[in-house]
């Protein structure tokens, strides 16, 4: 069953910059795209204005993902993904992204398409602090506890009885926090 869209304000402070839109049917991203041309070289990070601000309902987010297809292609990565943009906000959207490429410098043009925007409903929370929570099947299980990856089935640098210099040569930058 499909839910009715949410209306969302949305204006263009360049009026040359296409209102965002869905590419495919049942695409959840709709496509933001840059108002300025840049170049990025290895390694380097901007900040890309989309020419737009929205003003959401409240009970709503917008939530600024990466392109896959940038990634992919030209090791373009955001920053900060997902950028959260809350009801209340007012101001231009703006995407950083980072060039990871080791080599080949990124450029953009005008126009190009940098991120996605996905609107979401979010819930409002109230916490009850406890002195203990209940149990649970995963419990205290994360980052690989479930496997499914050859480095995920070796212990990480820094767990106890480990060196901190982890199967693929990196060091491990924590210190072992035990009961953390």
């Amino acid at each position: 069953m499909s839910r009715p869209p949410v209306d969302v304000l949305l204006r263009r402070l360049d009026p040359s910059v296409p209102v965002p839109s869905y590419a495919h049917p049942g695409d959840a991203g709709l496509d933001l795209v840059t108002t300025e041309a840049a170049e990025l070289a290895p390694g380097e990070r901007a900040v890309l204005p989309t020419g737009i601000s929205l003003a959401l309902p409240d009970g709503y987010a917008a939530f600024v993902h990466p392109r896959s297809g940038l990634a992919a292609r030209c090791g373009v990565a955001m920053v900060n993904a997902p950028g959260t943009v809350d009801a209340g906000y007012r101001g231009e959207i703006k995407v950083i992204v980072v060039n990871l490429d080791p080599r080949e410098a990124v450029r953009f043009a005008k126009g190009d398409r940098i991120a996605q925007l996905v609107v979401q409903q979010v819930e409002r929370v109230r916490f009850h602090e406890v002195a203990e929570l209940p149990g649970s099947a995963r419990a205290a299980g994360g980052f690989g506890s479930t496997g499914g990856h050859a480095a995920g089935q070796k212990p990480l640098a820094g767990t106890p009885g480990t060196s901190s210099t982890s199967s693929n040569g990196y060091t491990s930058v924590g210190t072992d926090r035990e009961g953390q």
